[in-house]
Formats: structure tokens, C-alpha cells, sequence
């Protein structure tokens, strides 16, 4: 079995081949892999633009913590038991979970007499949301070895290989080489999508016939990493039914190969949330965490359809850092997570 590696090159003529570990002939092929001006530039326009985005992908959460606590007290009425009930069914209507509500409101009532209208209750909503979300803040990634390997995974349609392009993408404006293996090799359509992200990015691209074993793949993407002096390594996986087994016992094939590898591979398991799955999303990282041990999470899809109450239920839940957050298809459309940005955004 054969795997393609792209290598990236400023000369179109020049192709460089890395045996497979199975392979009898390795198959090569040269791109010219640029990243648009337009997507290395205004980093401060960027910024300011995401957070416009993040604002309006936002704006149901927003609603309920605004406007609709508004509503709650207006007429001056009290603060008792009765209103904080109320309150707490609007915090489950934005996604936060019952359990997270309870837990909110049970803090704040203790600060009850305290609380005096509509913007001192905002306000130390506010103060707990930010406690919550920065309970699990991840700490700065530094990459200390190389090659850096990431592992992602996520169920299908999450967002998965669009995430890895975006990553990609920014390893490389830092300054980072990057490679891709696509271990998706139960479908074409998947492979032949990273392919062009990885080109998009400017990543070197390996890959597999379909329906090879996606092992294989991974740990060809970490020979060739090492062979060429890469930084960073970025491994695509299948993402069919989280609750399925044999797909468990995959990803957990392929940590193990990784680790046959380069021991201490891999560095980082990133998994990729569909935030418009609401509550759902919990439970898979449930599953996906028991078998494979998640250090960080990537939340897709903050674009409108979302209630962005889901981040704060993800970080009081889930024992895991949000890592990243998504609100659309751009190259800077993936964002570190940053607590106050959020919070702002929400308020």
C-alpha cells in the first residue's frame, strides 16, 4: 500500500519522495502551496471582525441575558426565590444545562440581598459565567518537541476536517511546517477535502488509498514528519456514530501506533464539537474522553443557529479545556478561546 506526500515548495519541478512503511513504491506529487494574502493580514481587523461575528453568532444567549433578564425585573420587582427560579429556566433555554443552571443560581442567590435591579444581576451573572469558563482555562500551547503530534477527533459533520485546515493555517503563519494525514480512510470525499485544505494552509498532505488502515496512515505522517524536520503533525481520524465500539477501538489503534512511533505521541488528542448539538455534545465528550483521554476541545458553529450557553456548560461539565471556538468557514474563523472575549459577547 502506497501513501502520497505533497510537499510544499517554491520551486513547482522539484518533488521529494518518503517511503511508506508498507509500501512497495511511493507514489509523489508536487503542489504550489500558498496561503492568500488576504488570510495572513489585519491581524487587528480580523480580531475586531471575529468578535463582531462571535457577537452576532451569539445574539439568542444574548437575548436571554439581556434583554430577557431585563423583562424579569422590570417594575422594580424583587429579587426572591420565585424570580430566581425564572431565571434559572432562562439559563437552561441558552443551552447552559440544568445542572450548570442550578449550580449558577445557587451562587447568586447567595449574594441575593445584594442585588438591587436588572444590571447588578447581569453583572454577577456575569462574574460567575467568567469563574466557570476560566476554571478550566487552557494553558498557552508551546511546542517543545518535534514533531508535535495532534490526534483529532470528533463524530462526522462536526467540523472536524475543517478545523484541522484552519490549524494547520495558523501552525504555519507562525512559522511552523506542517503535515496532514488523512487516517479518514473510509471516505474519499474526506480525504479529497483535507487535501485541499492542506493546500489552502500550505501543509505538506499525506495520505493512503481508500480504505487503507487508517493506522498506517498516522504513522506515516510521523515518519514523514521526521524524516523532513516537520514541526507539527495533524492527524485526521473517522468519526462514524460515537457510540459504536469498533470505532473506539480505532481511534485507540491508531494512539497506540503513534506511540510505537514516537513515545510520547500523541502530544495532544484534540476533540471538535458541533456546538448546534446543544447538550448532545456533552455526552459524546463523555465517551470519546473515557476512551482516549481529550486534552482539549474545539467548539464549531457559534454562527447563529447555536445557543452559546453550550461553552458554559462544556467548561463546568467537562473536565477538559476549551481550546479553540469556530463561527464560520474562513481560514481566521477559528479562535483560541478566550473567557472575557466570550463573556463580553455574550452581555
Amino acid at each position: 500500500m502506497a501513501f502520497t506526500w505533497f510537499k510544499k515548495n517554491k520551486d513547482a519541478t522539484h518533488t521529494e519522495t518518503v517511503p511508506a512503511r508498507e509500501a512497495s513504491q511511493a507514489e509523489t506529487k508536487t503542489q504550489d502551496h500558498t496561503i492568500p494574502p488576504s488570510s495572513m493580514e489585519e491581524g487587528k481587523e480580523k480580531s475586531t471582525g471575529f468578535l463582531n461575528r462571535l457577537k452576532k453568532g451569539l445574539s439568542k444567549t444574548r437575548t436571554v441575558l439581556t434583554t430577557d433578564i431585563n423583562e424579569l425585573l422590570a417594575g422594580n420587582r424583587k429579587i426572591d426565590d420565585e424570580l430566581m427560579e425564572e431565571l434559572e429556566e432562562l439559563l437552561i433555554t441558552s443551552d447552559i444545562g440544568v445542572k450548570t443552571a442550578m449550580d449558577l443560581i445557587q451562587s447568586i442567590s447567595k449574594r441575593s440581598s445584594e442585588i438591587s435591579g436588572a444590571d447588578q444581576l447581569k453583572t454577577a451573572l456575569k462574574e460567575k459565567i467568567l469563574a466557570v469558563l476560566n476554571s478550566e482555562k487552557p494553558s498557552p500551547q508551546k511546542i517543545t518537541t518535534s514533531p508535535h503530534v495532534i490526534m483529532v477527533i470528533g463524530v462526522n459533520g462536526v467540523g472536524k476536517t475543517t478545523t484541522i485546515g484552519k490549524l494547520a493555517a495558523k501552525f504555519a503563519a507562525s512559522g511552523k511546517s506542517v503535515i496532514i494525514a488523512a487516517a479518514d480512510t473510509f471516505r474519499a470525499a474526506a480525504i479529497e477535502q483535507l487535501g485541499i485544505w492542506a493546500q489552502r494552509a500550505g501543509a505538506e498532505f499525506v495520505k493512503h488509498q481508500e480504505m487503507s488502515d487508517p493506522a498506517a496512515v498516522a504513522y506515516d505522517g510521523i515518519e514523514a514528519a521526521m524524516a523532513r524536520g516537520a514541526d507539527v503533525v495533524l492527524i485526521d481520524t473517522a468519526g462514524r456514530i460515537h457510540t459504536r465500539k469498533n470505532l473506539m477501538e480505532e481511534l485507540k489503534k491508531i494512539k497506540r501506533t503513534l506511540s510505537k512511533k514516537l513515545p510520547e505521541a500523541p502530544h495532544e488528542i484534540l476533540l471538535v464539537l458541533d456546538a448546534t448539538t446543544g447538550q448532545n455534545a456533552i455526552s459524546q465528550a463523555e465517551l470519546f474522553n473515557d476512551a482516549l483521554d481529550v486534552t482539549g476541545i474545539a467548539l464549531t458553529k457559534l454562527d447563529g443557529t447555536a445557543k452559546g450557553g453550550i461553552v458554559v456548560s462544556i467548561c463546568r461539565m467537562l473536565e477538559i479545556p476549551l481550546k479553540y471556538i469556530g463561527i464560520g468557514e474562513a481560514l481566521e474563523d477559528l479562535q483560541e478561546f478566550d473567557a472575557v472575549r466570550f463573556v463580553n459577547a455574550l452581555f
